[in-house]
């Protein structure tokens, strides 16, 4: 527990102002979390990126994460954080912040560095992965898995030929706790870094041909129905226009990251030793790559792709991630437990034995709104978006208590009864994914 007491002590309590202005309408980069401004530092004139987060437990442990991994050169640094107030235009009153103050990447992102290279070769691919590697490798040696590997988290530092690429967003991140050691997760139990191995795969892929594994280059804007098969059987192919004049070694690295299993991908240190990424072949064949992504729609499209397949990767690890409610000690089962359910007329009946029953009910009726989020099923006479909001109200009703729920469905434009906005389900199941986990896991240590 020693480097969160670190992290918490690095948190500044003065005002950022102090130190930093702040430029509130140029933004750099959207996040899961919201947009990452541009701030100076005073006394040097130096820029800087600003992200801010509600302050919260997650939102800590974000930081205390990319703290950890932000010493290695292909990782974005954290300068300093702060913990303040803040009251944006929309908002009724100040609400409590971090703000974190990293490193400017100047660079922009992957895709689009590689569409201003009108001669993106093999070689420079095989550069960029290795650094993406390192990058990785770092992570998984502290035991912790980014899960969120894509081109947007891929910042170049400057616009110079040999600007290191580095990685950013630990907004998903986790640390693999070692389940291994407990029964109920031998021999299934997954380490949740094969997620960025699977990644690191598809960008390699993308890199070098210019459109994703697993469905057409013509489908850029929409992904085919049968994309979700062919990632389960792992069929994808290397064609002949595009591939004809890159090496055997880069194929033979992606079919070793893209197998199904994920205990038979290649490990970061196989990554690291395999030939390809230690050539000292020319490899300058010039890559189709650079023409395609010169395309916004199809770099949007790939990135669409990429960050659903993540979402899924991640929404499928629920399995691995709960423990047994009986096993769990958190206080807002435990004040379950003592007070008992609530019935309709508002008293409440002291029953322990209800309590565990209703805490099962509550994390059941999540977990079916992450089930209708990403299989849809509606009755007959009923359309999608009805049996969402149904179930939506179900979780509500049993989970009162969860703020990060309230927030949540605050921010999804929820009225009590449905959602009054178009809702993007993939974000509403991760973040139903994290109350779970919150539900479950938080305050262990009380």
């Amino acid at each position: 527990m020693s480097e969160e007491s670190d992290m918490e002590k690095a948190i500044k309590e003065t005002s950022i102002l102090e130190e930093y202005s702040i430029n509130w309408t140029q933004k750099l980069g959207a996040g899961i979390s919201g947009p990452v401004r541009v701030c100076v530092k005073k006394s040097t004139q130096e820029r800087f990126a600003l992200k801010i987060l509600l302050d919260r437990p997650k939102a800590r442990n974000e930081v205390r994460l990319h703290m950890m991994c932000a010493t290695h050169p292909n990782i974005v640094q954290i300068i300093e954080v702060f913990a303040n107030s803040v009251q944006f235009p929309h908002e009724s009153s100040p609400r409590a912040r971090l703000l974190i103050v990293m490193e400017m990447m100047e660079g922009g992102e992957l895709f689009h560095r590689i569409s201003q290279h009108r001669h993106f070769t093999e070689k420079q691919a095989s550069q960029v992965t290795k650094q993406i590697a390192l990058a990785l490798q770092h992570c998984h040696l502290l035991n912790i898995a980014h899960r969120d590997l894509k081109p947007e988290n891929l910042l170049f530092k400057d616009n110079s030929l040999d600007a290191p690429v580095k990685l950013c967003d630990f907004g998903f991140a986790k640390i693999d706790q070692g389940d291994l050691m407990t029964p109920q997760f031998t021999p299934y139990y997954v380490a949740p870094q094969s997620c960025d191995l699977w990644s690191l795969g598809v960008i390699i892929y993308v890199m070098l041909c210019g459109y994703p594994p697993f469905y057409s280059k013509h489908h850029s804007r929409t992904i085919p129905k049968d994309m979700r098969r062919k990632i389960m059987t792992g069929s994808f192919e290397f064609p002949e226009e595009e591939w004809s004049q890159i090496s055997e070694m880069a194929k033979d690295v992606v079919r070793k990251l893209l197998k199904v299993k994920p205990e038979e991908r290649l490990t970061i240190e196989g990554v690291l030793d395999h030939p390809w990424l230690n050539s000292t072949e020319a490899l300058d064949n010039v890559l189709p790559s650079a023409q395609l992504m010169m395309d916004k729609a199809v770099v949007a499209g790939i990135q669409q792709a990429h960050a659903e397949q993540l979402a899924n990767m991640r929404i499928q690890d629920l399995k691995v991630s709960l423990k047994p409610l009986h096993s769990v000690n958190n206080p807002i089962l435990r004040k379950r437990k003592l007070l008992g359910t609530r019935p309709k007329d508002g008293v409440y009946i002291h029953d322990h034995e209800n309590g565990a029953e209703d805490s099962n009910v509550a994390l059941e009726k999540l977990r079916d709104v992450i089930a209708q989020c990403i299989l849809p099923q509606a009755g007959k006479g009923e359309n999608e978006d009805e049996k969402l909001n149904e179930v939506m109200q179900e979780a509500w009703k049993y989970n009162r208590e969860c703020k990060l729920l309230r927030d949540t469905l605050q921010s999804f434009s929820w009225n009590g009864r449905g959602f009054t906005d178009k809702v993007d389900r993939l974000k509403l199941a991760e973040i139903v994914k994290q109350v779970i986990e919150e539900q479950t896991t938080s305050h262990e240590s009380q």
